[in-house]
């Protein structure tokens, strides 16, 4: 089967199931309310999706490797800090919290700022060794985590409810606020990762090989992690963080398609994170009654795939 052909199927069941999540149960007299209240959340599942996927996708390529993602880096966990930073230095109650809009662009300046810094510095050596790399993510991960904990135990009633309105979304509880306004810059920044394509084809040769074909490396390495660093702070801000679906997405998306052009890589991979999280969440929904939540179901998926990739040592 060609890739066009598995890029068009997913793309038809995605449709399918954004349709029974919008059009089920509609009729005249109460589809105003319901498509008020079904299709941002539509939305907000697509946007996540593909954030999290393309993210994942090119993350993998400028570090080399088939396990790493940001999320397994510690990125998720950096946007929590920066929002608890906000509420903490600024206030509250100040303009920059109260305004969605202002709030949203600061966190990703931030994580932009922080990300260059913290990571930033992978990418100065020739290569580093991947069980150094896990382990910094996981360093980072977890202090970042820490400095989320006392921070939170720093703030008084009223900032700690904001604190937490602001952190903790997950698929139940998406940030319908922030659905239309993370729209452009996730078109922005899918542009301009389709216009680096064929800069990162070039990059699966190795850095030396990548380096002798003319691809500044670095500045295209800076330049995929500060839209990394975007696509982390729309889906974090969306639905929370999610720890292995980009890795499940990514893997799977290379092993699904014959093709190792980022031109199909990047679509496949988007039409997939869609079709999983707009399937998964409505058969939870509408077959096992949201007895559980989908990102314990991916966490506990992704988390048995990534064990399996470290085991089989083929990374």
């Amino acid at each position: 089967m060609s890739d066009t052909l598995k890029i068009m199927l997913m793309a038809a069941a995605s449709l399918l199931f954004a349709g029974l999540f919008v059009g089920v149960g509609l009729d005249a007299d109460n589809y105003r309310y319901f498509l008020s209240r079904r299709t941002p959340r539509v939305l907000a599942l697509i946007i996540a999706a593909v954030a999290i996927a393309q993210s994942s996708l090119v993350f993998q390529t400028i570090t080399n490797n088939r396990i790493l993602t940001p999320g397994i880096m510690g990125f998720d966990a950096l946007y929590q800090v920066t929002q608890l930073l906000m509420v903490l230095l600024l206030g509250g109650l100040s303009v920059a919290m109260a305004n969605v809009y202002l709030n949203f662009a600061l966190s990703v300046a931030v994580m932009m700022l922080f990300s260059l810094l913290l990571f930033g510095f992978y990418f100065q050596k020739q290569q580093a060794g991947i069980m150094t790399l896990l382990l910094l993510g996981v360093i980072f991960g977890q202090l970042f985590g820490s400095l989320s904990s006392f921070f939170m135990m720093l703030l008084d009633p009223t900032e700690f409810a904001l604190a937490q309105g602001k952190m903790f979304a997950s698929f139940n509880n998406i940030n319908n606020e922030l659905v239309y306004l993370c729209l452009l810059p996730l078109a922005l920044v899918v542009v301009l990762l389709y216009r680096q394509h064929r800069q990162l084809d070039v990059f699966w040769l190795e850095r030396d090989n990548a380096i002798s074909l003319g691809v500044d490396v670095k500045a295209v390495t800076k330049r995929v992690l500060l839209l990394v660093s975007v696509l982390v702070s729309v889906s974090t801000a969306l639905v929370g963080p999610i720890l292995f679906f980009g890795l499940l997405v990514a893997n799977l998306t290379r092993q699904m398609c014959n093709s190792y052009q980022h031109r199909v890589l990047l679509v496949a991979s988007s039409l997939l994170a869609v079709l999983m999280l707009l399937s998964g969440q409505w058969l939870l929904e509408n077959l096992f009654a949201l007895n559980t939540t989908l990102s314990v179901v991916i966490n506990f998926f992704g988390g048995l795939y990534f064990l399996w990739l470290l085991i089989r040592q083929k990374i």
